[in-house]
């Protein structure tokens, strides 16, 4: 049994876009835009750690820790980067810009997730990398664009959209995790079970 946070990558991920949808369709130049910083630092925090985690320690089999480590800490580093232009009033063109890249990537991801049948659900996974990577690509308009309701619309719809495509990846891994973890466990416990069985008494 492998180390498997994935459900807390993917639920976090769904909360950091939804607040990113949020700001972008209420308040993208309102006077109360630092009430979407908080939940863009929660969120950017935690995907940032468990990330960089990922990418460090290799906890899940083969390219797995690729696709939602490296990933993980784009998104990241994107929330943080919106949560600080916001928050000092600084001009994101460069986060745009910075999105554009990752969303690439993520489109490349998300076709090969497909192609090579990865997860439990490469229809479902892949589809969710390729709908971020065209809501990346698609950061520099939006931002050029803002002011414009109909593009304000299109881009909180985007992130909703792809949310739920997310939303629907980690609720039912956490309905799948709980049977196979429910009776897991740690090496330090085994090992004192182990400890306190009787010994067989030792044959003369």
């Amino acid at each position: 049994m492998f180390i498997d946070y994935l459900t807390l990558m993917l639920i976090n991920l769904v909360g950091g876009l939804v607040v990113l949808a949020g700001w972008i369709y209420f308040d993208p130049d309102g006077k109360d835009t630092r009430r979407w910083v908080p939940g863009l630092l929660m969120s950017g925090g935690i995907g940032l750690i468990t990330g960089l985690h990922m990418i460090l320690t290799w906890p899940l089999p083969g390219s797995f820790n690729i696709l939602f480590g490296e990933m993980s800490v784009f998104f990241a580093v994107l929330l943080l980067g919106v949560a600080f232009c916001i928050w000092f009033a600084v001009d994101m063109v460069a986060v745009a810009v910075y999105a554009t890249f990752v969303g690439i990537a993520s489109l490349v991801i998300g076709v090969q997730v497909i192609l090579l049948g990865l997860t439990k659900s490469p229809a479902l996974t892949g589809v969710g990398f390729i709908w971020m990577g065209i809501v990346g690509v698609c950061a520099v308009p939006m931002l050029t664009l803002r002011r414009s309701q109909a593009f304000r619309v299109f881009g909180a719809v985007g992130l909703v959209i792809a949310a739920l495509l997310w939303a629907i990846s980690g609720y039912s891994a956490y309905w799948g995790h709980v049977e196979p973890f429910a009776k897991w466990k740690p090496l330090s416990l085994q090992y004192q079970l182990e400890m306190n069985q009787p010994k067989p008494p030792a044959q003369q």
